[in-house]
């Protein structure tokens, strides 16, 4: 017997939850690319996107992935040979690092548990003993997806003004854009990225640079950027292919378009808030079925948690037991344990993602913790009952009085 008739919910971590709004504004003709509505619309879009990220620097528009930015960013400011250092704090921070690596650049990785955050006093010690400031650049992911940890991204600001190192600070927001707090300006960070499927709620397939005056100064004093990450055109094209260092990828913007007003219409701040308010639900049901079986939170300090994904261990195998019985009894899809593997679990089946980024609101969320709570009980793996009420109690407390 199944339930999983119906619409599917795909609850992990990217891609997010499309809303109706942008699916209905994909669903066109294709459109004149050389004049009229669709440059109008594209120029239109720079500073809602400025909006989203909190900056009034400048954005580059790329039709890529976040692996595809992670290699945007530093063909535009590192040079083969040159160093950057690497705080990681999970897989994706290890992929920026091979990145860099595999593109002829130094790295210097400082390898963080994978329960912590990135340490701002250890990437002092790394700055302190580069007397010779060869270090061109810190890469730090403010969301790490595989364990959902959220690191502070302004801290690492304070650490390179209190030392006057003139490294970029870089920041991963590709899973936590639009989701988790961030405000590029005020928080000194110079590069930015970020990619459109997830809390930008578009299909995969477009990738973000945001950078400041500084960053671009960097860029005029490369010997060589390739023409098609050179970010100089798409950040100021003076014809509209130069947006996209050839034919724009018309129906990923018509979505994206939507996507904007509603963060515009939500507001930054409440978008937010919400994302926060969900999280709380989702943590109080997890510590609830955690109280009386194997269930825990990858990250243990509420403060550390990302407000857009939740990284859980439940042991071998059941992980991926729960996956596949919510997949195919319920339609509701979890995302796997990414680089969660263990000794005696090489294959990660102990852990599991949800997503909970972009398009979601407390029904969804109720929906997806009582299908988790139904799966527990029906392969009779432990658990404290009334995980959903621990939910919708912390809901509930949401709205005030």
């Amino acid at each position: 017997m199944t339930l999983a008739n119906g619409r599917p919910y795909l609850a992990i971590p990217g891609p997010s939850v499309i809303p109706d709004a942008v699916l209905q504004a994909m669903h066109r003709a294709a459109p004149n690319i050389y004049e009229g509505a669709l440059p109008e619309m594209v120029h239109g879009m720079v500073p809602d996107l400025k909006y989203v990220a909190q900056t009034d620097g400048h954005v580059a528009i790329y039709i890529c992935n976040g692996h595809g930015m992670w290699e945007a960013v530093l063909a535009n400011t590192v040079a083969p040979g040159e160093k950057v250092l690497v705080p990681a704090s999970g897989r994706f921070g290890h992929g920026w690092a091979e990145t860099a690596e595999a593109m002829g650049i130094e790295v210097d990785l400082i390898d963080h548990d994978r329960h912590e955050a990135i340490d701002p006093e250890r990437v002092r010690a790394a700055l302190e003993a580069d007397k010779a400031h060869e270090i061109k650049a810190v890469l730090a992911v403010h969301v790490d997806t595989s364990t959902s940890v959220r690191s502070d991204v302004a801290a690492l600001r304070a650490v390179l003004d209190d030392l006057n190192h003139p490294a970029l600070l870089m920041a991963d927001c590709i899973a936590s854009l639009g989701c988790d707090e961030f405000r590029m300006d005020a928080w000194g960070v110079d590069v930015m990225i970020t990619a459109s499927q997830k809390g930008l709620m578009t299909p995969p397939g477009l990738g973000f640079a945001f950078f400041n005056d500084r960053a671009a100064e960097v860029r005029r004093g490369m010997a060589r950027v390739s023409g098609y990450w050179d970010w100089t055109k798409r950040a100021a094209p003076e014809m509209f292919y130069q947006f996209f260092n050839g034919t724009a990828p018309t129906h990923h913007l018509y979505g994206l378009r939507v996507a904007l007003d509603m963060i515009r219409e939500e507001g930054i701040e409440a978008v937010w808030q919400r994302h926060a308010d969900l999280a709380g639900a989702i943590w109080a049901a997890v510590e609830h079925w955690g109280a009386e079986g194997p269930l825990t939170l990858n990250i243990p300090d509420r403060a550390l948690r990302s407000h857009a994904v939740t990284s859980l261990r439940l042991g071998a195998p059941h992980g991926a037991r729960l996956r596949a019985w919510t997949d195919e009894k319920m339609a509701v899809t979890l995302g796997i344990g990414l680089g969660m593997s263990e000794p005696d679990d090489p294959g990660g089946t102990g852990f599991f993602r949800f997503g909970h980024m972009g398009h979601v609101n407390g029904a969804m969320i109720l929906g997806l913790l009582g299908t988790v709570e139904a799966g527990l009980s029906a392969m009779e793996i432990p658990h404290r009952k009334g995980g959903v009420t621990a939910a919708a109690e912390h809901l509930s407390g949401c709205f005030g009085a």
